[in-house]
């Protein structure tokens, strides 16, 4: 996963995440900014994970932040920080979806637009990786995003998803072999 980690910059940690929302809550813009630079690839992400459209992915990632702005009065520090950021970009995301109605698979111009540019990935590595995410059913994928992106736990990304923690962990498994398969060359999923 040699780009993905571009997406979710590891400078704050989670007390520094719930130190922002309790700045946001009070009114501080930066910290807004701050929290907007730092996680704004994962809740891209995990909305294009859902919506597959990158352009509502980009609706539903300003409107997760403009959520933030209004209910972070309310956030309360009970586990992840982020994994109730993500929550509100995922319930954002199932909102958009049952308003539209429909669900598309991914353009090239949606993957270009999540591969956020890094001068240490090249086209060729996009491509592979792609073609490699391609390959995994959409849980996979969510669950594999949001450990690799975000840095959620499993038992977080199982909350998140509504899913057992088994199911997430063997669905990371499945994935990560599939990937591995894929990367190494023997081409079978």
């Amino acid at each position: 996963m040699f780009f993905m980690m571009g997406l979710f910059t590891a400078e704050y940690g989670p007390t520094e995440v719930e130190a922002l929302l309790e700045s946001i809550a009070k009114g501080d813009q930066d910290a807004l900014a701050a929290l907007y630079d730092h996680a704004r690839g994962a809740v891209y992400g995990l909305a294009l994970s859902y919506l597959k459209n990158g352009h509502d992915a980009d609706d539903v990632a300003q409107d997760t932040f403009v959520r933030i702005w209004e209910k972070a009065p309310l956030y309360r520090p009970q586990g992840s920080p982020m994994a109730w950021i993500l929550t509100i970009a995922k319930n954002l995301a199932l909102m958009r979806l049952r308003e539209q109605g429909k669900i598309t698979d991914l353009s090239q111009e949606d993957w270009e637009s999540f591969a956020i540019p890094s001068p240490a990935v090249t086209a060729e590595e996009r491509e592979v990786l792609h073609a490699a995410l391609t390959a995994l059913d959409d849980t996979e994928r969510q669950v594999i995003l949001l450990h690799a992106v975000s840095g959620l736990k499993h038992r977080e990304i199982a909350e998140l998803l509504e899913i057992p923690l088994a199911t997430a962990l063997s669905k990371y498994h499945r994935g990560l072999k599939k990937l591995r398969n894929l990367l190494e060359g023997d081409g079978t999923p």
